[in-house]
């Protein structure tokens, strides 16, 4: 598991609490500013909170060698960045920097990434020379490419097309299922939240709002309260969509 306990950061963080568990999707939604992308570096190691701790599997982030919580964690920013001009699938292969494995287990490793992401017709193109949502299709498979045991991913969605958020959103509900991944997402989509997520943790101005199963995390009351917006669900579950009303 991994647990966050009282976690806080000035003017970002104030006594957040949760704990994540293994085979499940969890996504933390809330408005602007509201903690969401803190909280997920904190998680990842990348943020020290001025309070509170994080521990993976009782064991505090903190006490973790970098390459050993490299392999367990995999961690997708807002706004990733190519430096260099390499080609899909070098660019996927630098996920399994944290391994010592053999050749064949990186190729493996690499080519099921590049398949999950639907990239094998661009695994020769230079990553600078795609779409922007082409290179985030790309930066997703670099980390599934290190077979972490958690990824982490602020907004996953983003330049995504609806095809592609889609097939993205089922690829790690299914390898939470099969493979037993622990899976965080930040996610603006609350529809996208309510269809796929097994929990939603909701988010403002530093605090828990909610935490729960998405059809009560996300009920139209925590909607109101959190987003200040009137909203009401429609549909069936599993495709549910959101209608504002002001």
């Amino acid at each position: 598991m991994l647990v966050t306990d009282e976690l806080v950061m000035a003017q970002r963080l104030a006594g957040v609490s949760a704990i994540f568990r293994p085979g499940e999707v969890t996504a933390i939604c809330g408005p602007n500013g509201a903690g969401k992308s803190t909280l997920l570096a904190c998680m990842a190691g990348l943020l020290t909170p001025d309070e509170g701790s994080v521990s993976l599997d009782a064991a505090p982030l903190s006490s973790l060698a970098p390459s050993e919580r490299a392999r367990l964690i995999g961690f997708l920013p807002q706004t990733p960045e190519v430096a260099w001009d390499l080609t899909v699938e070098t660019l996927v292969a630098l996920g399994r920097l944290p391994w010592r494995a053999s050749p064949e287990a990186d190729a493996a490793a690499v080519y099921a990434a590049i398949e999950a992401m639907d990239l094998a017709e661009l695994r020769h193109r230079v990553v600078t020379s795609l779409s922007g949502g082409e290179r985030a299709r790309a930066l997703v498979a670099r980390v599934l490419a290190g077979s972490p045991r958690w990824l982490l991913a602020d907004e996953p969605l983003a330049n995504l097309d609806l095809g592609h958020q889609l097939a993205l959103l089922g690829t790690l509900r299914k390898q939470a299922r099969a493979q037993g991944l622990g899976v965080v997402l930040v996610l603006h989509d609350l529809a996208q939240a309510m269809n796929f997520a097994d929990r939603v943790l909701v988010l403002t101005e530093g605090r828990v709002l909610a935490d729960g199963p998405p059809e009560v995390a996300l009920a139209t009351k925590v909607i109101a309260q959190g987003w200040g917006v009137k909203a009401r669900w429609l549909g069936e579950a599993g495709a549910k969509a959101l209608a504002t009303t002001g």
